[in-house]
C-alpha cells in the first residue's frame, strides 16, 4: 500500500506557494479594507497604515542587522503585521504611539522568538494589548467617520454621540444601557455596522469590505474555512442565547457579527499559520475558543470587545491543541 509513497524532509509543499506570494494574496484580501478605511476615514487612514506598514519594516531590517541573518522583508509578513495592526487602532491615534505599537509588535511579538514562524502570538495582536496596557484613553477614543460628519470629530466614552461607534452599542448590550437608546434602535442599526458607515477601529468597521477579503482567501485557498466557521458560529450561537433569554439586554446575534472585530480576526487574524493549530480538528476547537471567548468578553466581561485578548488566549494553547490532535503518519500511530 505505501509501495508509491515517496517519504522526504520537511516542509512537505503540496502546491507552488511561497511565503511571500501567501503574503500577497493576504495583502490582496486587505484592500477592500482598505478601501473602506480610506472612505470612511480619509487621511487618517492613509497616514496610519503608512506609519505602522514603514515602522514594522525598519524595526525588522534594524532586528535582521542586530542578529545578523539575512534579510526577510521580501516575504511581506512585515507588511502584514502592520497592516492588521493599523487596522486595529482608533483613526485619530496619533502616529508615535502607532509606530511604538509597530516596533513591538516586530521586535517583542515576533524578531525576539526567532523571527516568521517561531513566534508563539499574533504579532499585531500584541502590539496592540501593549498600545492598550500602556495608552488606554487613545485606544478608547473613537473618530466619527467622514460619511456621516465631515469634519470627523473625535468623541470618546463618556458623550452621548459615542453611541456611533463601533465600542459603545457593544458595551451596552452587557452594561444594561441599552435602555438610554432602545433595543430596537440599537439591532436597526446592524446595516450601518456592516457596511461600515460607524466610527470604530480603522480597518474593522466595514463587515462587508472585510467578508469580500476573506471569500477571496478562501477563494484562493490561502485559508482554509475551518476556522473562521468556528468562529463565527460559535459567536452565533452565544450571541443567539443571550439575546433569546432577554432581547431588551442584548444585542441580536447578526449585530454582534456586524461589528466589532469578529470579520477581521475570524479571515484575517485567527487564521494566521504560525500562531494557528495545524489539523482540521485543531481548527475547529481553536475558533470555537476564540469565538466564545470573545462573546464572553462582550457579554459578561467588562471590556466592550474580545477579539484581542481571545486570539492571544487561544495562540497560547495552539500548542497543546496540536498535541491533542496529533497527525498519523502514513503507516503507523504518532509519536508520544
Amino acid at each position: 500500500m505505501l509501495k508509491d509513497i515517496t517519504v522526504s524532509f520537511a516542509p512537505h509543499i503540496g502546491k507552488p506557494y511561497s511565503t511571500r506570494s501567501i503574503m500577497l494574496d493576504v495583502i490582496i484580501g486587505l484592500t477592500p479594507a482598505m478601501i473602506a478605511a480610506g472612505i470612511f476615514f480619509r487621511l487618517h487612514a492613509i497616514a496610519l497604515v503608512a506609519a505602522c506598514v514603514i515602522s514594522s519594516m525598519a524595526t525588522e531590517g534594524i532586528c535582521n542587522l542586530i542578529r545578523k541573518k539575512a534579510n526577510t522583508l521580501d516575504d511581506l509578513s512585515a507588511v502584514i503585521t502592520g497592516i492588521i495592526l493599523a487596522f486595529s487602532l482608533p483613526p485619530a491615534i496619533p502616529l508615535w504611539a502607532a509606530v511604538i505599537g509597530s516596533v513591538f509588535s516586530i521586535a517583542i511579538g515576533k524578531m525576539v522568538f526567532g523571527g516568521l514562524g517561531a513566534n508563539i502570538f499574533n504579532p499585531a495582536m500584541a502590539g496592540r494589548a501593549f498600545l492598550t496596557a500602556s495608552f488606554g484613553m487613545m485606544m478608547t477614543t473613537w473618530t466619527v467617520p467622514a460619511t456621516i460628519d465631515s469634519a470627523m470629530p473625535q468623541i470618546s466614552a463618556a458623550n452621548a454621540v459615542d453611541a456611533r461607534t463601533q465600542a459603545t452599542p457593544l458595551a451596552h448590550s452587557k452594561n444594561a444601557q441599552k435602555a438610554q437608546y432602545g433595543a430596537m434602535e440599537l439591532n436597526s442599526s446592524t446595516s450601518d455596522l456592516f457596511l461600515g458607515n460607524v466610527g470604530g477601529c480603522l480597518g474593522e468597521t466595514s463587515a462587508l469590505a472585510l467578508l469580500i477579503g476573506g471569500i477571496y482567501l478562501l477563494i484562493r485557498k490561502t485559508i482554509s474555512f475551518h476556522i473562521p466557521a468556528a468562529v463565527f458560529l460559535s459567536a452565533f450561537i452565544f450571541s443567539a442565547i443571550a439575546y433569546l433569554i432577554n432581547s431588551d439586554y442584548y444585542a441580536s446575534p447578526l449585530y454582534h457579527l456586524s461589528s466589532g472585530g469578529l470579520f477581521i480576526g475570524a479571515f484575517f487574524i485567527a487564521t494566521d499559520p504560525v500562531t494557528a493549530p495545524l489539523t482540521r480538528r485543531g481548527m475547529w476547537l481553536y475558533g470555537i475558543g476564540i469565538g466564545t471567548i470573545t462573546m464572553l468578553i462582550r457579554i459578561v466581561g467588562a471590556y466592550p470587545e474580545g477579539v484581542m485578548y481571545s486570539v492571544l488566549f487561544m495562540n497560547s494553547l495552539a500548542p497543546l491543541i496540536d498535541k491533542l490532535f496529533k497527525r498519523i503518519p502514513a503507516g503507523g500511530e504518532p509519536n508520544a
